[in-house]
């Protein structure tokens, strides 16, 4: 006969963990106010840092410098704004970063970023911009002390030729002195390690934090996914729940909380969250990993 714990699943987990979390600038008064009550609710779980993204082709930027100032004038959070080679110069990217560091922002994203649609889903460099997230980052670094995460892929950028040109690509930038890198979004513990195996073995010795997302609509997750497996029991586990949506956040806090138990077995101490703003189920999550507010 099979001896089961006594105890929870979760119950045995010390909150030996740090966490950070990823919100998006508010584009109405209405998403300010969602924002905001995130990051008020999120913000006594001590979080490392919180980062805030930029949209397509630069189209948030104002947003963005308004939420991170907003953090660093309001909060003891430790904002990290995102920045991106997109419809940028060199010249004009500086100034953001110039700005940036004035407004006391000492972290920041550096990433390619996703083109505009006018693009046609392909990526253009600005003439008088950067090619790739490794020269952005090699400009950051030669502008000021940023301290620098980049993107990383466990199952491969969906525009990589192979896994070893992506792995090189993550590795010029980190040559180029990016200090940290954060995952897209995955599912698959087995991905993730196997992932990390690959960079310890082409000598890339930054943190890799996994990046964790809840599942706030299963059609939206199949949308975003691009290379990333969706497994079989996911599928099984969130059938018909995009319309009922109480239950898919129980459901969805459940399975992500799992997942980072799983990574957390293999020695995982850092997990960052795509919040989307929405607070309750990333406060779920890290409650169930023995997460409790600070102070």
């Amino acid at each position: 006969m099979t001896v089961l714990p006594s105890y929870p699943l979760f119950a045995d987990l010390p909150g030996d963990i740090s966490v950070s979390f990823e919100f998006f600038p508010p584009k109405s008064e209405k998403m300010e106010e969602q924002l905001w009550d995130a990051i008020t609710q999120l913000a006594p779980l001590d979080p490392s840092f919180v980062s805030v993204t930029y949209g397509a082709g630069g189209s948030t930027r104002e947003r963005t410098h308004a939420t991170v100032a907003r953090l660093v004038r309001e909060t003891s959070l430790v904002p990290a704004a995102h920045l991106t080679c997109v419809s940028a110069s060199k010249d004009e990217i500086a100034e953001i970063a110039d700005q940036y560091w004035a407004a006391g922002v000492r972290h920041i994203v550096a990433l390619r970023g996703d083109p505009p649609p006018a693009d046609g889903g392909r990526f253009v460099p600005h003439p008088a911009g950067y090619a790739s997230a490794a020269e952005l980052v090699a400009g950051l670094r030669a502008r000021h002390a940023f301290e620098i995460s980049v993107a990383a892929y466990p199952e491969v950028h969906p525009e990589a030729v192979s896994t070893a040109a992506d792995l090189d690509n993550l590795k010029r930038k980190v040559d180029a002195g990016a200090t940290r890198a954060i995952t897209q979004f995955f599912f698959s513990t087995d991905a993730y390690f196997r992932f990390l195996d690959k960079v310890l073995a082409a000598g890339i010795d930054v943190a890799v934090l996994p990046g964790i997302m809840p599942v706030t609509s299963f059609a939206a997750i199949r949308r975003m996914s691009a290379n990333t497996e969706i497994p079989g029991w996911m599928e099984a586990m969130f059938e018909g729940l995009d319309e009922r949506p109480g239950p898919r956040s129980l459901v969805s806090a459940v399975a992500a909380a799992d997942l980072c138990r799983r990574l957390y077995a293999g020695g995982v101490r850092d997990f960052h969250f795509y919040t989307l703003n929405k607070a309750e189920q990333a406060y779920a999550i890290c409650h169930l990993l023995g997460v409790r507010p600070k102070g």
